[in-house]
Parts: structure tokens; sequence; C-alpha cells
């Protein structure tokens, strides 16, 4: 409010000391016309109130009030000042709607993807989501947990291919399938083939034959991380490989078989998911992510070096990782990601 204030007394201030061929007066409109850029209505009418109150007391003070040109001055005056309100008053409304449009869009988004329980038997866990459209809350990658009747924590990471609302609605249905038989002890070959049928499914249901195509698919891993067992059981759908850090050092879990992702059952040449089993032993951390991570470029086009960062991140607490991993990674692209990203950090604690 200084900025309009000041130019409304420096120009009522200079008018009136200036020779009389010289008017400053219709540099007034100038303060109503700033205040509406951070102000509402109120502010808005009351700056303009001020600004022709100011142009009143010029004409009084040149004795020049009741002449044409004065008057003009005023009525043209009153006149933006009304519009400059009414232009407020239609925008705090639009800002209203889109408010509770966000409001209820966020809230639909956070129950799609939940975030990750703190604890869940020997694991301590923390997620991060950064989507690439600054606005959304989801975008197409997606991580889940769920707790099984037999002791263990089961996670999903994915990246559904493509942006934009329709990676949103597989992401979501990934999810709900993950959630509805990932509890149950049907094994991960069982529960990958279960959500390579659901995905499929909805992809051709109301498609013929010729409209079929094979462009809707999610990389994905799942995991299965027994409470009794060091052990970490794992199906990788195309995915990145998960880091597992211990003592300083960076070890890929890079699975026997890397199967095609999920939505492409068909063209697999296995006839089942294959598990591959790594050792995860107390203090032990994994960084599960997805390919917006390692393929965010800096200025000069060079790939986020995870591996590299990460080997100083063990020890650390997966609070502290998924914290350091958002801090360097947005400073290497400088604020902009080019698309979403996710990571999930789990570390066993000791018995």
């Amino acid at each position: 409010m200084v900025i309009p204030l000041g130019l409304i007394v420096v120009v009522c201030v200079v008018d009136i000391l200036a020779p009389p061929h010289i008017h400053l007066g219709p540099l007034l409109v100038a303060a109503p016309a700033l205040t509406v850029a951070f102000a509402g209505a109120r502010l808005t009418a009351l700056v303009g109130a001020l600004a022709v109150a100011a142009q009143v007391v010029i004409g009084v003070a040149r004795g020049v009030l009741v002449t044409a040109n004065i008057q003009a001055q005023i009525a043209a005056l009153v006149l933006v000042s009304a519009l400059l309100v009414v232009l407020c008053l239609v925008r705090d409304r639009r800002e209203q709607e889109l408010y509770r449009v966000r409001s209820v869009a966020e809230a639909a988004q956070r129950v799609l993807l939940q975030p990750l329980p703190r604890r869940s038997g020997p694991l301590q866990i923390a997620d991060l989501y950064l989507p690439a459209e600054s606005e959304a809350e989801m975008g197409g990658d997606l991580y889940a947990a769920a707790r099984t009747v037999m002791g263990s924590t089961r996670l999903l990471v994915g990246d559904v291919r493509g942006k934009g609302l329709p990676a949103i609605s597989h992401a979501a249905l990934l999810l709900g399938a993950f959630r509805a038989a990932a509890h149950r002890q049907a094994t991960l070959p069982r529960l990958a083939i279960h959500l390579d049928g659901a995905l499929r499914w909805d992809t051709v249901q109301w498609r013929t034959d010729a409209e079929v195509t094979d462009e809707s698919f999610a990389t994905a891993v799942l995991m299965d991380v027994p409470d009794a067992e060091p052990v970490v059981h794992l199906v990788s759908c195309g995915h990145p490989p998960p880091l597992l850090l211990r003592r300083q050092r960076v070890i890929p879990l890079e699975p026997e078989v890397s199967h095609v992702p999920i939505g492409l059952g068909t063209l697999s040449p296995f006839p089942d998911y294959e598990v591959t089993t790594f050792p995860f032993e107390p203090d032990d951390l994994l960084l599960l992510y997805t390919d917006g991570v390692i393929e965010s470029r800096n200025a000069e086009g060079e790939f986020f070096p995870l591996a590299e960062r990460a080997a100083a991140w063990s020890g650390k607490d997966p609070d502290e990782v998924v914290r350091l991993l958002r801090t360097e990674l947005m400073a290497h692209v400088r604020g902009r990601l080019e698309d979403d990203v996710a990571a999930v950090a789990l570390r066993r604690r000791p018995a």
C-alpha cells in the first residue's frame, strides 16, 4: 500500500507546486490501477476515493475546480476507479471458485495417493512425491503399501506411461487393484498377474479388436518384506532397480528376470512372474524410485547421479534420505522438473 498512497501524495504535492501549464493530476489513476494487482475490492475502492479526493484538492489549490478540464479529470478518475472495483469483485469471485475446485481436486488426489505409514513391522518408511505440473498433487507415478496376514509389508512403486488425466486414471486403477489384493495371501507373482489383468481389462473393455493397442502400461516394482526374515522379495516389471544402501555402499537390486511392464503381460515370454530374493539386514536402507529421478537433467543435459549421491546417505533415517533427495534433485534441475518424481525409502530397524 505504500506505493499507491505515496504516489497520490507525490502527485498532489508536485501538481500544486508546479507551474500553471503543468498538470500531473491524470497520473492519479495509476494509484487504484496498482492497488488492484495485490488488494481486494475494498482497498481498491479506498485508494480510488483517495485519488479522487486528491484531484479535488489539486483543483481547489489551483483555483480550477469549476473548470471543465478538472471536472472531466475527476469524472474520468471516478469511472476508472469504479471499473477497477468491479474487476476486483469479478476476480475475487473467480478465485474463490478456483479455490473450491482445487480443494476438491486435492482431497480426491490425497485419497488416491495416500501417504505411506511411518512404521510397518520392523520398517521405517518415508515417501516423496513431486509432480511435474506445479498445480497438481498427483501425476502418473504411484506408490502404495499394505500389511499382509502373514506378517510382512508389501510395496508397489510404479510409473504409468503418459501424462495428464489418462495417466492419473490408470494410476488410480493400479492403486485400487493393489490395495484390494495385496493384503491377501496371494504370492507376488499372483499379485503381479492381478495388476496386469486389471490394467489390460480397463484398457480394452470398451474397444473393438481393431482399436486395441499396447499403449497403456506401467513400469512397476513389487516388493514383499517379511518381518521375521532379513530379506526382501522382489518382482520387477521394467522398472529401475531399487538401491540398497549399506555401510557407505550402494547396491542396485538387479533381479534375475525383468518382466515386461504391467499391462503388457500378453507380450511376456515367461509364463509367470519370477521372484528374486535379496538380503535386507537390520540398518540397511532401501530406496525405490521412478525414472523421473534418474532421468532429470540439469542445464548441461546431465542426468541426476542418484547412485553417487545415495552413497553419502547410508546410515540416515528414511525421512532424512527423502529430504536430501528432494533438495539435491531440485538443485540439479534448478526447480523445474520435466517428469513426475516418486520415491520410497525403507529402513529395517534392529530387533
